[in-house]
């Protein structure tokens, strides 16, 4: 060894020795944090209160990003720190989310990101029974898609909003990078292609190009498609990396999507008594869904109101009443929060108008990930 490596190689001694020291350091102080938040846990059962508090990570968060100098990055220090604050929660009481399963799905992803790694999730067949579990109480919060970039609303959410007492209480929006997924790499002898309706229309296109004569067929969810994927080597599933690891798949071809900035967005769900609406934090929506009379003019006097308080409508989406005289119900976003005195006034002014209203929910706007 050269004396040049020789003391290159002492100096990288010297780094990792101070690094573990460092890693002392911090695991001493996260369990002295994990501590601070058993005491919290235990004031919080007293009292009755939430454990889970969206506003105060996103408090938390704020801070640090606002005071971090850097080098690591705000998102990164982001992501750090939900999870010291999802295994500290658990510490608390452990919070069981309902996503679409069965592991590996995206929805289970969102799930990660909003209450991070350390939450238990309730595994449910379909949409359906999400809503079910968080609405029988037997999952404190649901993870359920919303909408897609390519191929618009998920439907059968938004049905089951109608009926539901559940509502909105945060979101997430994410980057959906879609994968074929099988038991060997290349594309050879794949007789069948599963996935979830969505994921199959989103890879329309990359389908019809390099697998004309696979079928297509549709199951409950992209990691269902990936589990059947395990039986057959003939079978080829559209998943995630996440699922590809979890069922000892290959990834055939990567981001199959035919768009390449292909996004979810999929809602935080809950009882009220479980978590009330959030306080307003300045970059939030509140989603309705109203029904009008069916006469000439009535959709352009509800929408009125938001134009004469400057209120800013980021979606709206019609479904049908199912009532046979094509009656329809709309589903609209906007932007702010019913605490602010504009959106207030404009929602009373269209509620005047409407046969049918419903506050889905008022949240923070989800970050994209």
């Amino acid at each position: 060894m050269t004396a040049e490596n020789s003391a290159a190689h002492d100096a990288l001694a010297g780094l990792r020795t101070r690094i573990d020291a460092l890693d002392s350091q911090l695991l001493a102080l996260l369990n002295q944090r994990a501590g601070l938040a058993e005491e919290i846990g235990r004031i919080k059962r007293q009292e009755g209160t939430p454990f889970f508090r969206p506003d105060r990570v996103g408090q938390v968060l704020k801070k640090l990003q606002r005071s971090n100098p850097g080098p690591i990055r705000d998102a990164h220090l982001a992501a750090i720190w939900r999870e010291i604050m999802s295994a500290c929660l658990a510490l608390e009481v452990p919070q069981c989310i309902a996503v679409l399963g069965p592991e590996g799905t995206f929805t289970e992803q969102a799930g990660v990101v909003y209450f991070g790694s350390a939450a238990n999730f309730v595994y449910c067949q379909n949409v359906d029974e999400v809503f079910h579990a968080t609405e029988a109480g037997t999952s404190q919060y649901g993870v359920v898609a919303v909408e897609n970039s390519t191929e618009g609303v998920v439907t059968r959410s938004f049905d089951l909003f109608l009926q539901s007492p559940v509502h909105i209480i945060g979101e997430v929006s994410l980057m959906v990078r879609h994968n074929l997924l099988r038991q060997s790499p290349g594309l050879d002898g794949i007789q069948a292609v599963m996935a979830h309706p969505q994921a199959l229309m989103q890879c329309h296109g990359w389908l019809a190009q390099h697998l004309p004569d696979a079928e297509r067929r549709a199951v409950s969810s992209n990691a269902e498609g990936a589990r059947l994927a395990t039986e057959n080597p003939h079978y080829a599933a559209i998943a995630s990396e996440r699922a590809a690891a979890r069922f000892s798949l290959h990834i055939a071809a990567h981001a199959i999507q035919d768009e390449a900035y292909n996004r979810t967005r999929f809602a935080v769900i809950c009882l009220p008594e479980t978590l009330a609406t959030p306080a307003p934090t300045g970059h939030d929506c509140t989603s309705i869904v109203v029904s009008v009379p069916n006469k000439p003019g009535s959709v352009h006097d509800m929408l009125m109101p938001l134009k004469e308080y400057g209120v800013s409508m980021t979606r709206f989406e019609s479904r049908p009443a199912k009532s046979g005289q094509w009656e329809y119900y709309f589903f609209i976003d906007i932007a702010g929060h019913p605490a602010e005195p504009s959106v207030q006034a404009a929602l009373e002014k269209l509620r005047a108008t409407c046969a049918f209203y419903k506050v889905l929910g008022a949240y923070p706007i989800g970050r994209d990930v």
